[in-house]
């Protein structure tokens, strides 16, 4: 394949580019907001969208780009269905990973759906936790990365570097393609502050922002010459994948026997086609408590405060609470994350650290927990927080959304006690079904079949009350549940 400059998608009107939008991470990095069942991507941390409704947004608003293929794992397709429905993008295809095997894997998967389009189909990888402005300069590297695709090359995206960051990988670019893009002359990991400051002042590094763009067949041959069994994997996963509702199953046997392994490591480091696209735009990986804070809207002592904050006599600093009202007084370079249920505080300049302390608190049974879930818990019906928790008993606030029901369910080892605080509530008891309104109460006893749904415009919620020897979650017998469950 030679090195011409392509054909730009959007000039003839046909929809060249399938993005695909990475939306599997548990997000630990940005800890105590960002839990493993709740990741960044689903969090609003930069408007009022989450950074995935941000993606899938800005992607919908450009005519090249087909229906996204978004690839997320069992555990978050709920969320992912929920916010794509939320902001208006529809057709988008939610393929779920059985395992988690990196992204080379998982790129290889969505580059065989996509190629089903067409045979040079350009596929556009994203991550779904990103922010990007989309300005003049964002549309010259897409049509750039473009140009270089239809030429032939993988390309990958390069940040043009402001500081010498040590929490990015960076690219070196070589000599220039017709395409505007450049040859690749190697990656670097991660390097130390003197070695990234040496890199940037040669001008020719780039950090690794991990965004590319190819040809799907281009990338899927290189895939079979560099890492044959993550290739062979890719296409037994989606050939014997199984269409579940909204979702695409890969086949879990096949996927799993793909090595773990990047998409850096297994093609961009090894490949003579990869081209590297300078890209001297506004985008942030929202890596860290400070990266966030350098791309939020600080007041004049440069300060950041999210939900309910007062900030007094400070400065260089961020404070976010989701819930209770945070005082933070007289403190400079201070990150301040309150969560429901747990509280950070520390240097806003040592946030890289917190990487480290999630993994302390998950080596300890005592504090696991706190990394993995929400005092709130979502679900596609809504949700529930917990309020207060006892010797064989608990007391939970349940929300449900309009027109969104619950599995026809029993248990086992509890009863419940439902009162209305807001709303409509229908409850079906055995074979009685009722409709329940605010300050109104129902008692479940423990073994009988009962469903609770919302027939009502606005939001349900319920104080609800259990008791019993067993608590658990999953003291729970589906019976039947419109979103596959059983």
């Amino acid at each position: 394949m030679t090195d011409t400059d392509g054909k730009n998608g959007a000039s003839d009107g046909r929809k060249r580019i399938v993005p695909v939008v990475l939306a599997g991470g548990t997000g630990t990095r940005l800890w105590p907001i960002s839990r493993t069942a709740r990741p960044k991507q689903f969090l609003a941390l930069t408007g009022e969208h989450s950074l995935l409704q941000e993606t899938l947004l800005r992607l919908s608003r450009d005519p090249r780009y087909d229906a996204p293929i978004i690839v997320t794992n069992e555990l978050y397709r709920f969320l992912v269905a929920e916010q794509a429905q939320e902001v208006g993008v529809e057709a988008v295809r939610i393929v779920l990973e059985p395992v988690a095997r990196n992204t080379a894997p998982a790129i290889a998967a969505a580059s065989v759906l996509a190629a089903d389009k067409s045979d040079d189909v350009l596929v556009h990888v994203l991550p779904s936790d990103h922010r990007i402005k989309v300005d003049d300069a964002y549309i010259h590297a897409l049509d750039v990365a473009e140009a270089a695709a239809l030429a032939g090359r993988l390309a990958t995206f390069g940040i043009e570097p402001f500081e010498p960051a040590t929490g990015f990988g960076y690219i070196e670019a070589g000599d220039p393609l017709p395409s505007g893009a450049h040859d690749v002359r190697r990656f670097v990991e991660k390097p130390d502050a003197d070695s990234a400051a040496e890199m940037i002042a040669t001008g020719s590094y780039y950090w690794n922002s991990g965004m590319f763009l190819f040809k799907a067949s281009v990338f899927l041959e290189e895939c079979q010459k560099l890492v044959p069994e993550v290739h062979a994997a890719a296409f037994d996963a989606v050939n014997k994948a199984v269409q579940d509702f909204d979702f695409h199953r890969l086949d879990a046997e096949a996927f799993s026997r793909s090595p773990s392994i990047s998409v850096d490591y297994a093609v961009f480091e090894k490949t003579k086609l990869a081209a590297v696209v300078p890209a001297p735009i506004d985008w942030s990986d929202l890596g860290s408590w400070d990266a966030v804070w350098k791309s939020g809207s600080r007041d004049e002592h440069d300060n950041l405060g999210m939900g309910k904050v007062t900030l007094n006599a400070m400065s260089g600093s961020l404070v976010i609470s989701e819930k209770h009202h945070v005082v933070v007084d007289g403190l400079d370079d201070i990150a301040v994350l309150a969560s429901e249920d747990a509280i950070y505080v520390g240097r806003l300049s040592a946030a890289q650290s917190v990487g480290d302390i999630v993994k302390r608190l998950k080596a300890d049974p005592a504090t696991q927990n706190l990394t993995e879930t929400h005092q709130t818990s979502y679900r596609p019906w809504g949700g529930y927080s917990s309020v207060l928790n006892g010797e064989r008993f608990q007391v939970k606030r349940l929300f449900v959304k309009p027109g969104k029901r619950l599995s026809l369910q029993k248990h086992f080892h509890r009863s419940e006690h439902w009162v209305v605080v807001r709303g409509t509530a229908e409850v079906q008891l055995g074979e009685d079904v009722l409709t329940l309104q605010e300050n109104e109460s129902i008692y479940i006893p423990q073994g009988e079949l009962h469903r609770l749904s919302n027939p009502g415009k606005i939001l349900l919620e319920l104080v609800e009350v259990q008791t019993g020897s067993y608590l658990g979650e999953d003291d729970i017998v589906r019976i039947e549940d419109e979103f596959g469950r059983t």
